[in-house]
Order: C-alpha cells, then structure tokens, then sequence
C-alpha cells in the first residue's frame, strides 16, 4: 500500500483535525501480505458482499472503516456525478495553483504534481498557503491511502457509478472545500 511517504508539517495538524483526517494523516505505507489478500479474495463472496470463514460470514461495514480511519461519516452523501464544469479553476481556487491552464479538461491530478508541489512547507508559509498544503495533503490521502486507483498514482476529482462510497465521499469533499 502506497501510503503518504512523508509525515504532515507539524503546522497542517489543525487543519487536518478541523476536516477530521488526523488519524488518516498518521496511516504509514507498509507492505501487503499477498497471500493474506489472496486468502481473503477466494473467500469474498461478491454476492452477499461477505467473506465466508470457517468460523461464519463476515462482513465490513462503513462503521467498520469509519472506526479503523478515524472518519466521521456523518455528513452529506455524494449521489450523483460532479457538476463542477471547471475542475482547474477549482484546483486552482483550492491549492493556488493548477498542473494545467484553465481550459484544459482533466479529471486527477498525479501524485508526483502533489508531491512536488506541497510536500514543503516553506517556515515562512501564510495561513492561506498552509491551508493549501493541508487539502493537498488530504487529496494525497484520499488517492494514495482511501481509494487508490490501480496504478496508485493519482488521485480522482470526479469519482463515477461508485454508491458505496457515496456517504465516504461526501464527507472528504466537504473536508477539502471546507477548510479555511
């Protein structure tokens, strides 16, 4: 699993705790264990969205997840597709600064943009420039840790026919749009 590779600045720990991803900052990358995942794969019953243990049926719910990450769940829920028309403004708007001019279309940025870009707090950073480094660094956990694509490279801005993240999602976008 492809974690952060760095620890948050000491300075985005508030804002961080303010969209509710302190615990999430502090998951560190670590290794798979394939035979684990495999073990768990022949078990997975997509069906009934259980895995069948010898033991009984289990099963992982979002309060499970919520639990494990730290993550509230209790806000609005995503149930439709983005209808933001200018995701480079919004970028911009965002982290003050966009890896494309306005009128290009995109719909990820990679993680080697994010990282290049806010991995370093400047000492003399602004409050303004600290909060766009804490919604990258959210956006790092989002795409590297929460729901990596599979590549593990870049994180989504328009996640698509996913429902079951629908309340998940919610939350993390009013995390980043809400901060500041």
């Amino acid at each position: 699993m492809n974690g952060l590779g760095y620890p948050p600045d000491e300075r985005l720990m508030p804002y961080l705790e303010l969209a509710g991803f302190e615990s999430a900052a502090l998951i560190q990358t670590f290794d798979l264990l394939y035979d684990l995942i495999s073990t768990l794969v022949e078990r997975w019953r997509p069906d009934t969205y259980t895995f069948h243990f010898p033991c009984g049926e289990c099963t992982v719910t979002l309060e499970d997840v919520a639990l494990q990450l730290g993550l509230p769940i209790d806000r609005s829920a995503v149930t439709s597709v983005s209808t933001i028309a200018e995701l480079a403004a919004l970028i911009y708007s965002l982290l003050g600064v966009s890896p494309i001019d306005a009128k290009s279309k995109f719909t990820s940025l990679k993680f080697s943009w994010l990282k290049v870009n806010f991995e370093h707090l400047s000492i003399n950073a602004t409050e303004q420039e600290v909060m766009c480094v804490a919604r990258a660094y959210i956006m790092h956990i989002i795409g590297g840790v929460l729901m990596p694509d599979t590549n593990n490279n870049r994180v989504h801005l328009i996640y698509r026919q996913m429902p079951h993240i629908a309340a998940v999602m919610g939350f993390l976008l009013d995390a980043i749009l809400g901060i500041g």
